[in-house]
């Protein structure tokens, strides 16, 4: 049903827990005020002021968000956030709270929030030139494979192919691992902390670098000494003993300095810029000697960490901010800790250990993969005379049936082969890998041990198979195969989303009954700059885990607990059970409200029973339907590749070329038409219903249309282009540097927005077995940070700034050009820090 209204979420006066607790009038001002706001939004007569929020009067978060909002308004009351409201549960409580906290001044703007809408002219100059540039590097590339494969053709023998595959493939390489790093040098020369305006040429050039820095193979390389290597070439400066785990590279690596011995453990961002109103600012990130980065970090421009310092997971550095060597911090935005983040003793990892680490990692590379992948199918047509002759230029006409068949069999070959030996190697070979890898022992960093502990992962996190069978049954048959302890499931249909992953699946325990949404994140192994340790990490069961969440092993959660999207899981203190648990640093919420449990009588007994059976055909014939529109792209493909190759004697290297550009505009309209298909075209509307509602499903079988090809229109106005397609209600020229938004036609961006890298946009939440979904708001001029995550039923007024991986949470109201953070997000009331990209010319 739709969530328009109040008084349909909430119970009349007469029934809900508001008339069965006594009446308890107001003493003073602020609690009168308070509680006329509060029964205004609830829509009853009067609330009692000793009345608990949740337990009492039955409201909800999202009530209290509308109630905080409301407050917010009214100039002769201080300002309310959602942590207060936690904090102090009760009218009285909450009036006492507020008048106890330090006055403040309000918010201080920054002058460089107002965006400055560039000319239309300009913005679409700029992506005509993106798309010549896209265009002359895949003509580079089609000439440089077109002369590679004729002369790897004109080998003879297997022998003579594979010498010939090496030296075109090292070479090739080569060129590839070397030509950003040129590119880089030769446009920007060396990073200065500065800041210029988005679509210009000075943009052209930066996004330039940007993606082929991305595009480089050495990517690969992450967790590889040689990495480290690659940063050194652009410009970082990187002492000795530093291990890199994050693949989100620098992208100005020249304002990067990492201190000798320092982890950065993965999925952190230290980008050394940021998109903020319409302008790209550059700024340095410094980081001490031994320093620690936890995982899902993001550092701001502008900041700095002392020799010794910490950074916990899910934790953030705002611009400015300087951690003092030695100290421990945590929490978005940072602050003093006394946990000790560094959990694993050192070990014996010298130069000459990294340093053959890399070589050997060459010399796989060089003499195994590349041949193959260079030379590796044209040995097998050598091989196989019948299909060397089938596939030999000329012998088949485009017209010809011949050419449709023959896709249509490579492509069910490769497509359901993969799908088929993908699982086989994923069920047997890890296991047999895990028998060498002990739990709780300590190993030195870039040995054997470390190189099967990384094949175990990269093995067991390919995400296509997360995606099939996730938001379905299935997905703890697969989760089980691959090494989880599941305990005795209780089955619901949901109890994985699509986006798990893990360092080793066979040290992840999950208890029964527990849910999880999508994006958790295992943390189960420990690092340091000479070891690693894999250890057990352990879900409590009857749990909920909203989206986005680190989970590391020795957190201090039991069963029965409810862990909010974004939240930093704690790894100190009391073990929380039957609470939840809200922010970075956490505190605790209620476990669940009246709304969550509307549906529970459809979890249990007969009415389950027959339910799930209808979400499991359902969800079989979404995960046939998921297989059959990815084979389709890849037949398309392949038959367009085959079509090229009876072309090839006359024109070479520009069908190379065109097949990259058909590839890329194929894939994007493949796939906006697939997901408005499935929507017949028309918007959604939002929703309260149970995951055993017909709707749900239906909702589950869009979020697995593929959208990673988003990723490769960053920072360009196809991106705008793309999400119109997708029914966003989106503005004018807008700078998506890489956001993503679950719920496109419930979303509606404004003019002249700036959208950051990681940052997302969801209009829905799963809340154990309830769906609820609404829509979301950014107004024209609007910052959304690096990492920030804006839920459902938000509106950010006008040239509004949300801080870098902030969660507004949500039905908040976030005024015009106010500027908010944390996590929870709440307003920011000291003055902005100014980077240091403002005090030089642009």
């Amino acid at each position: 049903m739709e969530e328009k209204s109040l008084d349909v979420l909430t119970p009349g006066p007469d029934e809900s827990a508001v008339g069965i607790r006594k009446y308890t009038s107001p003493e003073t001002g602020i609690e009168k005020d308070l509680a006329e706001v509060l029964a205004d939004v609830m829509c009853v007569e009067r609330v009692p002021i000793d009345g608990h929020f949740f337990d009492d009067l039955g409201a909800n978060s999202l009530v209290m968000a509308h109630f905080c909002a409301r407050v917010r308004k009214r100039a002769d009351l201080p300002s309310a956030s959602m942590k207060d409201i936690y904090r102090h549960p009760t009218i009285r409580s909450l009036a006492t709270g507020l008048a106890n906290a330090a006055p403040v001044e309000p918010s201080v703007p920054a002058p460089t929030e107002v965006v400055t809408p560039v000319r239309t002219v300009r913005y679409a100059l700029c992506g005509t030139l993106q798309f010549l540039l896209f265009l002359g590097y895949s003509f580079l590339a089609g000439l440089v494979a077109d002369r590679g494969y004729s002369w790897v053709s004109a080998g003879s023998g297997v022998i003579d192919v594979y010498l010939r595959s090496f030296v075109f493939g090292g070479v090739g390489l080569v060129a590839l691992c070397t030509f950003p790093i040129a590119a880089k040098w030769l446009l920007i020369g060396r990073w200065k902390p500065r800041e210029f305006p988005v679509w210009g040429l000075t943009y052209l050039r930066f996004w330039t670098v940007k993606v082929l820095i991305h595009a480089n193979p050495m990517m690969f390389f992450v967790g590889n000494p040689l990495y480290v290597l690659y940063l050194r070439a652009l410009g970082a400066r990187i002492g000795k003993g530093v291990t890199i785990l994050s693949h989100s590279v620098p992208v100005c690596p020249d304002l990067l300095t990492v201190g000798a011995g320092t982890v950065i453990r993965k999925d952190s961002f230290f980008l050394c810029y940021r998109a903020h109103a319409g302008r790209i600012q550059t700024g340095r990130v410094t980081l001490g000697r031994d320093v620690f980065i936890g995982e899902k970090t993001v550092l701001d421009i502008d900041t700095s960490m002392g020799d010794g310092a910490q950074l916990g997971h899910t934790s953030t550095l705002y611009s400015g901010q300087a951690v003092p060597g030695g100290q421990r911090w945590h929490g978005s935005p940072a602050q003093l800790t006394q946990h000790d983040y560094l959990r694993i003793e050192p070990a014996t990892c010298g130069t000459l250990r990294r340093a053959g680490f890399g070589l050997i990692t060459v010399f796989q590379l060089f003499f195994l993969y590349v041949p193959l992948a260079v030379g590796g199918a044209y040995m097998l047509v050598t091989l196989v005379p019948a299909l060397h002759d089938r596939l030999e230029p000329g012998t088949v006409q485009l017209t010809s049936p011949d050419l449709y068949i023959d896709a249509l069999l490579l492509s069910l070959l490769l497509f359901f082969g993969f799908v088929v030996v993908g699982l086989t190697v994923m069920f047997t070979v890890p296991r047999l890998l895990n028998l060498v890898v002990k739990p709780d022992k300590v190993y030195p960093l870039y040995g054997f041990h470390y190189s099967v502990h990384r094949a175990i992962g990269r093995m067991t996190n390919i995400k296509f198979f997360t995606w099939l069978f996730g938001d379905s049954s299935y997905i703890v048959h697969y989760l089980r195969g691959i090494g989880y302890d599941l305990s005795r499931v209780e089955q619901t249909g949901s109890n994985f989303g699509t986006e798990v992953q893990h360092e080793t699946p066979f040290l992840c325990s999950v208890g029964s009954g527990t849910m999880v949404a999508d994006g958790l994140s295992i943390v189960n192994a420990d690092y340091s700059s000479t070891s690693f340790r894999v250890s057990r990490a352990s879900i409590g069961a009857y749990s909920f885990l909203g989206n986005n969440i680190a989970y590391p092993s020795g957190a201090r959660t039991g069963e029965n607990c409810l862990l909010a999207t974004k939240v930093m899981v704690p790894l100190e203190g009391e073990v929380r059970e039957g609470v939840g648990l809200l922010g970075s640093p956490c505190f605790e919420i209620p476990r669940s409200v009246e709304r969550d449990s509307r549906f529970d009588h459809l979890r249990t007994g007969d009415e389950l029973r027959r339910s799930l059976a209808a979400k499991n055909r359902y969800n079989i014939r979404s995960m046939v339907f998921f297989l059959l529109v990815r084979w389709l792209h890849f037949f398309v493909l392949t038959m367009f590749g085959l079509a090229n190759a009876e072309l090839y004697d006359s024109y070479g290297h520009v069908l190379i070329a065109a097949f990259l550009v058909f590839s890329l505009g194929f894939t994007a309209v493949y796939f906006v038409l697939v997901e408005r298909g499935i929507a017949a075209f028309r918007a959604l509307q939002p929703q309260v219903c149970s995951i055993y509602d017909p709707y749900f499903w239906w909702h589950e079988r869009l979020w697995k249309v593929p959208d990673t090809y988003l990723n490769i229109f960053n920072g360009t106005p196809f991106k705008n282009v793309i999400w119109r397609m997708l029914g966003v209600r989106i503005g004018s020229r807008v700078f998506d540097d890489g956001c993503y938004m679950t719920e496109r036609t419930l979303t509606t961006i404004g003019n002249d927005c700036t959208l950051n890298a990681g940052s997302k946009v969801q209009c829905h939440s799963q809340e154990d077995g309830t769906f609820k979904s609404d829509r979301s708001t950014l107004d024209a001029g609007c910052t959304i940070g690096v990492g920030a995550h804006v839920h459902y039923g938000v509106t950010v007024g006008a040239g509004a700034v949300l801080a870098p991986d902030s969660f507004l949470m949500k039905g908040e109201e976030v005024p015009q050009h106010a500027r908010w953070g944390g996590n929870p997000a709440t307003e920011m009331r000291d003055a902005p820090h100014q980077p240091e990209a403002l005090t030089r010319e642009g």
